[in-house]
């Protein structure tokens, strides 16, 4: 079992499939001794990647002073992270998107972050699984270059009013999900 897992959250519904999830995700894990860290991606102020290559330079992993410089050191402590949000126009959030780009500061300074596990939460309002292929396309992408282990994914077509995960097996899901880290 990981000792501390980072969940970056990209939904900015408070209270709403997502978070149902990652609740389920979290009460799992640390009630196996698991640290959970969640970081809500959609309420914090992470700005796009600059490409200025000055990652660390500054002592802090941006040099442009935004929140991902508040979370960056916990990704770098972390056993395991988990990208999880909503669909939003068959791809991920900005908002969760401006922090996995910034993980280019770790490639940039030569900060090793391989080896963790990862994982991906995801849900959708349209009924069809594929919907969420690009999410999980650029997900495996992203955890081969940062060589990070794919333990898996949640994927839950058919959800958007607030509540509607309940109706599915979404929170199970992602309760065992937490027993591969």
């Amino acid at each position: 079992m990981a000792k501390k897992i980072v969940v970056i959250n990209g939904s900015p519904r408070k209270g709403g499939n997502t978070q149902r999830m990652i609740d389920a995700f979290s009460k799992k894990a640390e009630g196996n001794g698991t640290e959970v860290v969640v970081f809500n991606a959609a309420t914090s102020n992470v700005g796009g990647c600059h490409a200025c290559e000055t990652c660390f330079k500054s002592g802090k992993a941006c040099t442009y002073d935004d929140d991902f410089n508040d979370i960056a050191p916990d990704i770098m402590d972390a056993d395991g992270i988990v990208f999880a949000c909503p669909t939003y126009w068959y791809s991920f959030p900005g908002q969760i998107k401006n922090v996995i780009d910034k993980l280019y500061s770790f490639c940039v300074a030569e900060k090793d972050i391989a080896g963790k596990k990862c994982a991906l939460i995801c849900c959708c309002e349209e009924d069809e699984l594929d919907v969420m292929d690009g999410l999980s396309k650029p997900f495996d992408r992203i955890a081969a270059l940062l060589k990070w282990d794919v333990v898996g994914k949640v994927l839950i077509p058919g959800v958007l009013e607030v509540g509607a995960i309940d109706k599915t097996d979404g929170c199970e899901q992602a309760a065992v999900l937490a027993e591969k880290f």
